[in-house]
């Protein structure tokens, strides 16, 4: 067993990549209008910044996951942060759109590789009944990325131009990368051989489609929206794409997307339940827009009131992730979907009074720190085999960001087509009725609890 330094050292080595990668979605919020003025850009341009991230993120996943369990996690991590650390070398030096997009997307490219490699570092390293706990410090990154994101963002831009945020990847990245070298472990995995280029290349066309198709539906008017050549053009794309990437999987021989894993009713009920999660986190987009309508408070005032939600993230991820070595998964993730649902009931008919606001947000916090943490990724790893554990952790990734970029348009659409005083009201209740069906579907799960003889 790998002595318990060098596992300490590999769990901040994972925690602050990830972070890293995580911070470069939340730092660029408060950083939107200086680009837009320095770049001489429109709202309508700006919010590409974000989309081509999470696309080219999407789209990298499966690649990243699969040449990792080809050439070892070691090389594939310090592949994965070097891209991310070109990505955001052209951002700094960006000055022009073009170049700041083409950066963005080496960005969400290095990315999309640092989390499900770290994730199944966690399957390769530490024991079963360690895992749980383990995942949840990595999952508690996501909630420290929001609360630390606009802090750093802002001390930032008082004191240089937006090109800092960036910047301060480089020297990270490269610490990063050295000790990944002398640290990580890489083993190979003699079982896997090949990558699946066809199939790689499918599911990112259908990703991409499907990405692009959700972003252009007209706000004006959904119907009309859903009947505009934009929409209609990258989704057929995306629909053509995707039965080409499942009739090709069924014959590779080794596959991107395992389809035997959804023969398995673990992997089905958390797969759904990690697309749930996904809009729920995209509701957090949404939230500050509500606080200011609410409370009457500036932008900046608002992303302070998010700091119940965010602290009971970061805190309850680790907490569960032990919770879940103690007493299984189905207890847990039930659990977090109950405090969930319950939180976004309360804001739904109480959430313009701030102590049920803020008690609200301690009740979403900790149930999306279970969901977002490491409750399914959990699931998952301890339902596939070793050699597919890279690809089965970006298969949850895939999920969760195909939740978050449709709850994003889902809800958007909403404001925009809906009008009245309590439009979040009715949004903030379809949240919980959603969450609700999932409490249902968690029963599905097992609660198997990893014996203590297994936690050395």
């Amino acid at each position: 067993m790998m002595e318990q330094k060098n596992q300490n050292a590999i769990i901040i080595l994972l925690f602050t990549g990830v972070l890293m990668g995580a911070l470069d979605i939340s730092i660029v919020g408060p950083a939107i209008p200086s680009i837009e003025s320095f770049l001489k850009l429109g709202p309508r341009f700006s919010g590409w910044i974000f989309s081509i991230y999470v696309l080219f993120n999407l789209i990298g996943i499966s690649l990243f996951a699969r040449l990792s369990d080809i050439y070892g996690r070691r090389n594939i991590y310090i592949s994965a942060l070097a891209v991310f650390a070109a990505g955001s070398l052209i951002v700094s030096l960006s000055q022009s759109f073009n170049t700041l997009l083409i950066g963005r997307a080496v960005q969400g490219f290095g990315a999309s590789g640092i989390f499900p490699v770290a994730s199944a570092l966690v399957g390769d390293i530490f024991p079963p009944a360690k895992r749980g706990r383990i995942l949840g410090l990595i999952g508690a990154v996501f909630g420290l990325a929001f609360l630390m994101g606009p802090f750093i963002a802002g001390i930032l831009l008082h004191y240089f131009e937006w090109h800092s945020l960036f910047i301060i990847n480089l020297p990270v990245s490269l610490v990063l990368i050295y000790y990944s070298w002398k640290v990580l472990p890489s083993v190979p995995n003699k079982n896997v051989s090949r990558i699946d280029w066809v199939g790689i290349i499918t599911l990112g066309i259908a990703l991409a489609g499907f990405t692009l198709s959700v972003n252009n539906i007209n706000a004006s008017g959904i119907h009309s929206g859903l009947l505009a050549y934009g929409f209609i053009l990258p989704f057929s794309i995306a629909l053509i794409a995707f039965l080409i990437f499942m009739t090709v999987e069924k014959r590779a021989k080794d596959p991107v997307i395992e389809f035997s894993f959804f023969s398995n009713r673990q992997i089905v009920i958390a797969g759904i339940i990690a697309m749930a999660t996904g809009a729920v986190q995209a509701c957090f987009v949404f939230i500050p827009k509500f606080v200011v309508q609410n409370f009457s408070v500036t932008p900046s005032a608002a992303s302070f009131m998010l700091t119940p939600f965010v602290l009971a993230t970061a805190i309850g991820s680790p907490v569960f992730g032990r919770l879940i070595d103690k007493y299984g998964a189905k207890k847990i993730v039930v659990t977090g979907l109950l405090l969930l649902s319950s939180g976004f009931f309360m804001l739904s008919l109480k959430g313009s009074q701030k102590a049920i606001y803020y008690f609200s947000g301690v009740l979403v916090g900790l149930g999306l720190s279970v969901l977002a943490g490491s409750s399914l990724r959990y699931i998952v790893l301890n339902n596939t085999s070793a050699e597919d554990r890279a690809t089965s952790q970006g298969m949850v990734t895939i999920f969760i960001s195909i939740g978050q970029i449709t709850g994003t348009a889902v809800i958007g659409l909403l404001l925009a087509s809906m009008s009245g005083s309590n439009i979040f009201g009715t949004i903030f209740a379809g949240v919980s009725i959603l969450l609700l069906a999932m409490v249902l579907l968690s029963f599905g799960l097992e609660n198997k609890v990893i014996p203590k003889t297994e936690q050395s």
